[in-house]
C-alpha cells in the first residue's frame, strides 16, 4: 500500500479493458498493478495490499464474487475498497455484489469520468475533526483512529464503507439524512451512484449491529432517508 500514491490492483482477464484501465488510471496519477486471473488477484493483495482494488465479475479459476468474499475475511485485505465491474445490470446481481463485501458495483459499459469519480470516492476518507476520534452512542463506541467499532465492549466487524457510513451517521445522531446526502458525504459523489447503493450498505450495517446486540439502531425514515440511535 503505497503511501503517497494510491496503488490500485486491477484483476480484469479481458486485455482490451485490462489497457484501458491501466493507461487511464496511471493518467489520473495512480500506481497500477495487474492480475488477470481470479486467484492471483487475491494472492496479490494479500501479499502486498494494494489502496484500492478493480475487481471483474467473470474471472478464470475463480470469481470476482468469491475473490471479494476471500479478501473480506483475511485480515491484510479485510479493510481495502473494492469496486466490483461487471456486465451484469440487473438489481439482483448489484446486491449480491455489494452484498459479498464490495464497497461499489459499476456496470459495463461504464464511462472513464465515471470510473474514476467511483475510484477517486472509494479512496476518500469522511472529514474528521480531531473532537471526533472517539464516537459513542449508548453502548457503541466508534474508535476512528483505530478503525475499530464496538458495542458493549465487543468488537464489530465491518467494511471501509460502513465504517465510513457509521461515522457520518453517529455524527448526525437522530438526525435524518436523506440517500443524496449519504451518497455526499460517504462516497463523495452523487449523480454518477443508484441510491440503492446507499440502501445495500445500510442493510449490510444493519446486520452486523444486529448480530452484536444492536439491532433497530439504524432507523429507515420512509420517505426521506435514515437516521442512528439508540
Amino acid at each position: 500500500m503505497s503511501i503517497l500514491i494510491p496503488e490500485i490492483l486491477i484483476v480484469e482477464d479481458e486485455p482490451s479493458q485490462v489497457e484501458i484501465l491501466r493507461f487511464n488510471l496511471a493518467n489520473a496519477g495512480y500506481e497500477v498493478r495487474i492480475e488477470m486471473d481470479g486467484e492471483d488477484g487475491v494472492r496479490a493483495a494479500i501479499e502486498q495490499p494494494p489502496d484500492l482494488i478493480l475487481l471483474d465479475w467473470m474471472l478464470p479459476n475463480l470469481s470476482g464474487v468469491e475473490a471479494c468474499r476471500q479478501l473480506r475475511r483475511r485480515k491484510e485485505t479485510r479493510q481495502i475498497p473494492i469496486i466490483m465491474l461487471t456486465a451484469r445490470s440487473e438489481e439482483n446481481d448489484m446486491i449480491r455484489g455489494l452484498n459479498t463485501g464490495a464497497d461499489d458495483y459499476i456496470t459495463k459499459p461504464y464511462s472513464i469520468k465515471e470510473l474514476l469519480a467511483r475510484v477517486k470516492a472509494a479512496l476518500r476518507r469522511p472529514a474528521i475533526s480531531i473532537a471526533d476520534q472517539k464516537l459513542t452512542l449508548g453502548k457503541l463506541e466508534v474508535d476512528i483512529a483505530r478503525h475499530r467499532v464496538e458495542l458493549d465492549g465487543e468488537g464489530i466487524e465491518i467494511s471501509p464503507t460502513e465504517f465510513r457510513l457509521l461515522i457520518v451517521l453517529m455524527q448526525s445522531q437522530d438526525r435524518v439524512l436523506s440517500r443524496g446526502q449519504l451518497l455526499d458525504l460517504v462516497w463523495g459523489v452523487t449523480s454518477e451512484m443508484e441510491t440503492r447503493t446507499v440502501d445495500v450498505h445500510i442493510g449490510r450495517l444493519r446486520r452486523a449491529l444486529k448480530k452484536a446486540g444492536g439491532a433497530g439502531m439504524v432507523r429507515t425514515v420512509r420517505g426521506f432517508g435514515y437516521s442512528i440511535g439508540e
